[in-house]
């Protein structure tokens, strides 16, 4: 770790650059320097369905008239698992759905302005940073689409090597965070460039999802070192956090106690075990504080026992037996909101300007962008490469495979003559062709499902453009690892399966299978987007394949298929591959040797095909050039749709919790 003499902040006179209101004359001010964040009667509730076959839906309270204060320094938000924590983080951070949600959140005694998601810093849970690139690469990319392009680049990497310094990441700045399959950086350093990505804006408010989660309580302890170090330069920082050790409890300014929703304690945290002694709850010596209170709240502790007991003599006095069964926490609850702690916090908030006390909606706007749709777009495109390279295991491997199914097929079909087997033998092939592009294009699933948490989170910080992010991803991963294949696919098994000996012949054949490919890859990516888990959209997609299969054209004559179920094949990829692939390798090509000659001729039989006419025309392929063309016109149809389908999908997926 660095010394807490080394800055990231740019000095405090410079203060609210960002866009957050100033602290009005009237209004609380217990700092110098720094916003302060209030909130006034947080109500938020949820609908929930329940049943089987009967749907009933039914309201449920996840947080209950929460009133607070939160001021530069550590403001820790504690409590059970399911208490409300991290709604009550979400809320305050503007990045929960606002249906069900009541109250006002105010910055300085002002709404939240709308670009409030993008100015304040927010660390997830779950650490979202791209594992194949190096901590240096991923501070760039934050930098690069979150700082205005006015900046130049010496002062953004200024930024970048103070963030690094700051945060203790020298040694491992230019190594890659890892991955499932790439060993990378411990999980301490991965939180801390979590962190960095979020202080390149250099927010005043910085938001955390229990930043220790995944962590030993040695790294844990060190994390907590750096959030406090900052909190002394003028921020706000606010975070919940489960069960932090002595070591960190010390650390925090405010404490937040949440249970079931209802507001426990909010106050100086280190003024809560006197509070909870006021209320008849004891800490035995020794014993830490946090874990304390957790024991209280949930009911278990050998303080709420004594705490029992006394009740249970005073009601037995008194006979009035229902005071004693009262539940803990509506007891501590009402306790508080009778306490001289309540009363000062009630007090700090009226003094906030009351004309201002409007309902902060414009803070889920749609966020404001200090970057250009092309920036953004090379930014992005330039990551996703880097990520297809730095994945190995996906691009590397598949190009491998297309060589070597390439090479196998070549040597079963190699050199196919011009007779009754070559012409069943080039449909053969053909087919397969067709499909393997189909199936092999499944993969394409994962595109928008393995980073959905990652797209979500910088989206809603305000990185890029929901079409800046789709149009990057799908011109950088999609077209070049489903246009590779298909290229090899041609090189490898046009010359030695012996196919027409034309050069145009041979670059139709490239661009059908680009084609079919791109399609089904299309058709994965309408599927899959909005999906959290890939298997159900692999299911899909091997259904929809197998059933496109039918109707391709080789297992079953399409002409024979009655007019209630013929109508299927219109919705075929393989299909208008297949087609497309026969008409190229057939039209004008002869396939009965000795064709004149009528002695012992297998041409005898008006019921044989000769000629790759006659097998069009059999199949029900028009022989003009629309015939062709037609089939590539259906597939770019398709891919149009299929992609603005994906799109649409992710325009409108559901971005808050």
């Amino acid at each position: 770790m660095s010394s807490s003499n080394d800055h990231v902040l740019v000095p405090m006179s410079q203060r609210n650059n960002n866009g957050l209101p100033r602290m009005n004359s009237r209004a609380v001010r217990t700092l110098a320097e720094g916003d302060v964040l209030s909130f006034h009667h947080i109500t938020y509730r949820v609908k929930v369905k329940s049943g089987f076959l009967v749907r009933k839906t039914v309201e449920k309270e996840i947080l209950s008239d929460i009133n607070g204060i939160m001021k530069p320094g550590l403001n820790a938000i504690l409590g059970p698992t399911g208490g409300g924590k991290s709604s009550l983080l979400d809320v305050l951070a503007a990045r929960k759905d606002p249906k069900g949600l009541s109250g006002d959140v105010l910055i300085n005694g002002a709404p939240q302005p709308a670009h409030f998601k993008c100015c304040s810093g927010y660390v997830v849970q779950d650490d979202v940073v791209m594992g194949t690139l190096t901590v240096r690469e991923n501070l760039q990319f934050s930098a690069a689409l979150r700082l205005p392009t006015t900046m130049k680049n010496h002062e953004k990497n200024e930024r970048i090597n103070t963030i690094i310094k700051e945060l203790g990441l020298e040694k491992v700045a230019d190594s890659k965070v890892g991955t499932q399959f790439i060993r990378g950086i411990s999980g301490g350093e991965r939180k801390r460039t979590s962190i960095g990505m979020e202080l390149i804006t250099d927010p005043s408010i910085l938001f955390l999802d229990e930043p220790t989660t995944g962590l030993d309580s040695s790294t844990a302890n060190a994390v907590l070192l750096l959030l406090k170090r900052m909190s002394k330069q003028g921020r706000t920082i606010i975070f919940s956090i489960h069960q932090p050790r002595y070591s960190i409890f010390k650390l925090f300014d405010s404490l937040t106690l949440l249970a079931s929703g209802k507001l426990v304690f909010h106050g100086p945290a280190q003024k809560a075990l006197e509070y909870f002694a006021s209320a008849g709850y004891h800490c035995e010596p020794y014993n830490n504080p946090a874990d304390f209170f957790l024991d209280v709240i949930n009911g278990d502790s050998s303080a709420v026992m004594l705490n029992r007991e006394e009740q249970d003599n005073e009601a037995n006095k008194t006979e009035e037996p229902s005071k004693g069964e009262k539940p803990v926490i509506e007891n501590l609850s009402e306790f508080y909101i009778n306490s001289a702690i309540y009363g000062e916090t009630k007090a700090e908030l009226d003094q906030l300007p009351g004309a201002q006390k409007k309902k902060g909606t414009s803070a889920f706007k749609e966020p404001v962008y200090v970057t250009s749709f092309c920036h953004q777009l090379r930014w992005i495109a330039r990551r996703s490469f880097k990520n297809l390279l730095g994945n190995p295991q996906a691009s590397v491997a598949q190009l491998i495979v297309t060589v070597i199914l390439g090479l196998i097929i070549g040597a079963i079909y190699f050199d196919l003559k011009n007779d009754a087997a070559g012409m069943q033998n080039r449909a053969g092939v053909l087919f397969f062709l067709t499909t393997n592009q189909c199936f092999s294009s499944v993969s394409a699933v994962e595109l928008f499902v393995v980073e959905k948490k990652l797209f979500i989170h910088e989206y809603i910080s305000g990185y890029y453009r929901v079409s800046s992010y789709f149009f990057g991803k799908v011109m950088s991963d999609l077209l070049p690892m489903r246009f590779l294949p298909s290229v090899i696919y041609t090189c490898i098994l046009y010359f030695m399966l012996g196919l027409k000996k034309t050069v145009d012949a041979f670059f139709i054949m490239m661009f059908t299978l680009i084609m079919v490919a791109y399609t089904a890859s299309s058709m994965a990516l309408a599927i899959a987007t909005g999906q959290s888990v890939v298997s159900v959209a692999t299911l899909l997609m091997t259904i929809a394949f197998v059933f496109m299969m039918l109707f391709s054209g080789l297992l079953v004559n399409l002409r024979t298929i009655g007019p209630w179920l013929s109508w299927l094949q219109y919705f075929s990829i393989p299909r208008y591959g297949f087609t497309a692939l026969q008409y190229n390798e057939f039209l004008g090509q002869e396939f009965c040797p000795g064709f004149n000659v009528t002695d012992n001729s297998t041409c005898v039989n008006s019921y044989a095909i000769c000629t790759g006419n006659e097998y069009l025309i059999n199949q029900g392929i028009e022989l003009s050039p629309w015939g062709l063309w037609k089939n590539h016109v259906a597939l770019a149809c398709m891919i149009i749709i299929f992609l603005t389908i994906a799109y649409l999908k992710l325009l409108f997926l559901k971005k808050y919790s």
